[in-house]
């Protein structure tokens, strides 16, 4: 039995009938990316430095400030990558919030369902042990080339752990603290949102910082299929043996890494610091 050969066909039948449903989900992804990338935009580098630069002294500490400030300054005046740079932030900024939009439910429903966990767990196997330049494929046939399939294909490639560790936050909720909440009166709602999720908002945040970590990587290797930004100068360099561009390209890429890292570790941290919700 030609596997391959089903799935293509398969593929084939989707774009085929379900045509307009596509080029709608195009369209929208499309417009995200692009509201991003004109929001980033919109100020020069020198003046979104400094808000980038008070965002992780906020949220990390001076250490990770300082380094924020001289990493993006030699982004944008030492390498002149900085339009790049800012294209790659929109395309790991539209493809982390949809992946946080399906997978936070996702792992809500799997915390709260335990078929659906079960349902969900040789699903989310298959995703994280896919080896990424397969995600490209499908995303292609399905979305042609851009930034549309890049992004679709970094949804699927980086949602698991959001959905995993999401599942995992809210099964560890004392259940002291939610027996607390229902002997005040609180509907299962009001448990989920006022209990349950803030108690588990540090292990969800750590999904969160794995997704960023892992969609950022993913953006980078969906120039292939041309999505653009600093994957498209490494894959540059790669391809016509340009070894400065692409040494800077992905020295751009570690500093924006480390900077979403380490700011989306601040943040959990601040979530861990809080404690749980008072009950009265």
């Amino acid at each position: 039995m030609d596997i391959g050969g089903v799935f293509e066909q398969y593929l084939e039948w989707v774009r085929t009938n379900l045509g307009p449903l596509l080029d709608s989900i195009g369209v929208g992804v499309r417009a995200m990316v692009e509201a991003l990338e004109a929001a980033l935009m919109v100020l020069p580098a020198w003046a979104w430095i400094p808000v980038f630069a008070a965002l992780a002294w906020w949220l990390a500490g001076r250490g990770v400030a300082l380094f924020t400030a001289a990493g993006m300054s030699l982004i944008a005046y030492g390498m002149g990558l900085w339009t790049a740079t800012m294209e790659t932030l929109a395309l790991v900024l539209a493809s982390t919030t949809i992946a946080l939009i399906l997978g936070i439910p996702l792992g809500i429903a799997a915390a709260k369902r335990t078929w659906v966990h079960q349902l969900l767990r040789p699903v989310l196997d298959f995703m994280q042990t896919m080896p990424a330049f397969v995600y490209l494929i499908p995303a292609v046939l399905l979305f042609r080339i851009g930034a549309v399939p890049g992004v679709l294909a970094t949804v699927i490639f980086a949602m698991p752990p959001v959905v995993r560790l999401t599942g995992l936050g809210i099964r560890q909720v004392p259940v002291e603290v939610v027996e607390a909440s229902k002997a005040f009166g609180a509907t299962p709602w009001q448990q989920l949102w006022k209990v349950e999720l803030p108690v588990a908002m540090p292990t969800i945040l750590a999904g969160i910082n794995q997704t960023i970590m892992l969609a950022l990587s993913m953006v980078v290797i969906a120039a292939l299929i041309g999505a653009g930004g600093l994957g498209q100068d490494v894959l540059t360099g790669v391809t016509q043996l340009k070894i400065g561009l692409g040494f800077e390209s992905g020295l751009a890429v570690v500093i924006l890494a480390i900077f979403l890292d380490r700011v989306t570790q601040g943040l959990g941290g601040r979530a861990g610091d809080a404690g749980p919700p008072k009950t009265a």
